[in-house]
């Protein structure tokens, strides 16, 4: 695993991408996760820009993605409950069901060989639109070293 690699990545595409005005996302996770890896090996935030995520809510998230309850359950990140609307090959995207929000709040979430990019935004379609730009201008720099 290229640590250094994927950690200057992560800082130049932070900073570019997230923050709340002008940039396409609010707030970001990078999990450490192995898909083939042996279920005892723990998924783990490698970083995270604009929230706090705890340990435990990480694990009911990834045990939500694990045991695809993508179409039957809601999941949690924060203080907000998602629920899926579309899913893709190696990502999906989920609205917030309890927002304070006007436009409302999403969430993207990829996943690549080694890494899920947790990608959190603020709006309705136009914002969803510039947040996958964004998410997978990340996804495809890890992809071009097989992360």
């Amino acid at each position: 695993m290229d640590w250094a690699f994927v950690h200057k990545a992560w800082d130049k595409w932070a900073s570019t991408n997230i923050g709340y005005s002008g940039h396409p996302l609010k707030a970001a996770l990078l999990i450490n996760h192995d898909p083939t890896g042996p279920s005892r090996l723990l998924s783990t935030i490698a970083a995270q820009e604009g929230i706090k995520a705890n340990p435990m809510e990480l694990s009911h998230f990834m045990d939500f993605i694990k045991q695809n309850k993508l179409q039957t359950e809601l999941f949690v990140i924060g203080s907000n409950q998602y629920l899926v609307t579309s899913i893709h090959e190696n990502w999906f995207s989920a609205r917030c069901i309890n927002t304070s929000k006007p436009a409302g709040e999403g969430v993207i979430v990829i996943q690549t060989a080694a890494y899920i990019l947790v990608a959190l935004y603020e709006g309705s379609i136009g914002p969803a639109s510039r947040a996958m730009a964004a998410a997978d201008q990340l996804t495809w720099q890890l992809g071009r070293k097989n992360l």
